[in-house]
């Protein structure tokens, strides 16, 4: 009998700090820029942080990015189900909500690929935001793919 995989057999507070950093799909979409209203609505910019390599869809200085960009959030098991910005398609939120993986997530398919080649990544689809000033954001919000 084949072992069920651990983010269907873990939370998140239980997963290993390897396993937690394997979650991450390199989707990048919690790197973009997001407005909000005054109700509460969350939208997305194609304008992504200064770090990030929009290739790769990685942080540059991922260990040292919270002394870099001071609003950059970090993801921990007790506040994923409480970030309303993280997109349906985030694996963490995934697995929060008890949905599992995505076809496409790396450790389903087996594949780093398969996040950009489903169209769920920003490769090729954001700019940094060195090259957008702040009131032009709004020109900037898009509608992501949803998964």
């Amino acid at each position: 009998m084949k072992e069920r995989p651990f983010w269907e057999t873990k939370t998140l507070a239980e997963m290993s700090a390897g396993e937690w950093e394997s979650l991450c799909d390199g989707c990048a979409r919690c790197c973009t820029l997001k407005l909000d209203d005054e109700e509460g609505h969350v939208f997305f910019t194609s304008v992504v942080c200064w770090v990030l390599d929009h290739d790769r869809c990685r942080c540059k200085h991922y260990p040292d990015r919270h002394k870099l960009v001071a609003d950059c959030v970090e993801l921990d098991a007790d506040n994923v189900a409480k970030l309303n910005f993280l997109p349906t398609s985030c694996a963490y939120r995934r697995v929060a909500e008890g949905r599992g993986l995505a076809w496409w997530h790396p450790l389903v398919s087996g594949s780093p690929d398969t996040v950009h080649e489903a169209g769920i990544s920003v490769r090729g689809k954001v700019v940094s935001e060195l090259d957008v000033h702040p009131d032009d954001l709004e020109s900037h919000i898009v509608k992501w793919v949803e998964a």
